[in-house]
């Protein structure tokens, strides 16, 4: 009699599932498709002595001359190609969070990345593009779909954020259930179960809104904060796990049912919009979590990456 199928495995069914790690050895025990990455995931690993070669090496390879921005790309793709050895698909690094509100720097930085990974033999088909789901980050990202680099819009709470990132024709969105959620038991002091969480609810209705309209951008449920989460959110074309919830999903062999489906998302009732700059900005403002969500997020990806310089001008010397 064969053994039992776990939760994850049957996720794998009918979603993509996608390490939020940069931790190599987790990302070697679950076996994703693809993994993530972010500042504070990256910021995270370079301070274990396990990872200090990587720095060391973004250094030595970014040479003497080298600014710290280019230094700082320079190990994200370190990262990046250390992640790619492992899995089979593709990898996110992320464009420096304080160019999130300019859209040239953003589109120069994401270029540069991209060619660091082409010299080290790696195609534009494996790498998405992180940056947030700002107007100018949308823009930006929009402008390199253009020129065939896909991209992952990251920090996005709303969802006139979601719309605006298919209309720019992006390849994939990353919703943060868990930081949506946050907000929500802050602002409320409730508890929610899985079913009604807000985070949950917000990702089903862009995804149902995405399959009506025959939208191509891919949908990555990310940030969560329980295992209840990510199984009301099986069928989603992609979710963004952390290694301790793979764990706990790896570790269960009840059954899983698929809750997001294409074929149910033509029943749902949602009607086709679109933004402009100005009333994207205005339904953003509308919505004070996306607004407070957004913005500290930004902060905190900031602060990160201040953090991985000063820990390189340390290793500098």
């Amino acid at each position: 009699m064969p053994a039992a199928r776990t939760q994850l495995d049957q996720i794998k069914d009918f979603t993509q599932v996608v390490a939020d790690t940069s931790d190599f050895s987790s990302i070697k025990e679950f076996a994703p498709q693809d993994a993530t990455t972010n500042p504070s995931l990256i910021l995270k690993a370079a301070v274990m002595p396990s990872y200090a070669p990587l720095l060391d090496k973004a250094i030595k390879d970014a040479g003497n001359n080298a600014s710290l921005s280019q230094i700082i790309d320079r190990l994200l793709v370190t990262f990046g190609l250390e992640i790619l050895s492992i899995v089979p698909g593709r990898v996110s690094s992320e464009v420096d969070a304080r160019l999130s509100f300019d859209r040239e720097a953003s589109i120069e930085r994401a270029k540069n990345i991209i060619d660091l990974y082409k010299r080290a033999g790696i195609g534009r088909e494996r790498v998405l593009i992180k940056i947030a789901s700002t107007w100018e980050g949308i823009q930006a990202a929009a402008q390199l779909q253009k020129e065939g680099i896909n991209c992952n819009l990251t920090l996005l709470f709303s969802f006139a954020q979601a719309v605006a990132c298919a209309d720019g024709g992006i390849k994939l969105i990353s919703p943060f259930v868990g930081r949506i959620l946050d907000w929500h038991k802050k602002n409320t002091g409730k508890d929610f179960v899985a079913a009604e969480d807000p985070g949950v609810r917000s990702v089903a209705q862009i995804y149902a809104y995405y399959k009506k309209f025959g939208y191509r951008t891919e949908v990555m449920g990310a940030s969560f904060r329980n295992k209840g989460e990510i199984l009301e959110l099986a069928g989603c074309d992609l979710l963004t796990i952390a290694p301790a919830l793979l764990a706990e999903l790896n570790a269960s062999t009840e059954s899983v049912v698929r809750k997001l489906d294409p074929s149910k998302a033509t029943a749902v009732d949602l009607e086709k919009v679109s933004f402009d700059e100005k009333s994207f900005r205005f339904a953003l403002n509308e919505d004070a979590m996306a607004t407070e969500k957004t913005a500290e997020g930004i902060r905190l990806f900031s602060a990160d990456i201040v953090k991985l310089e000063q820990l390189t001008l340390q290793k500098r010397g």
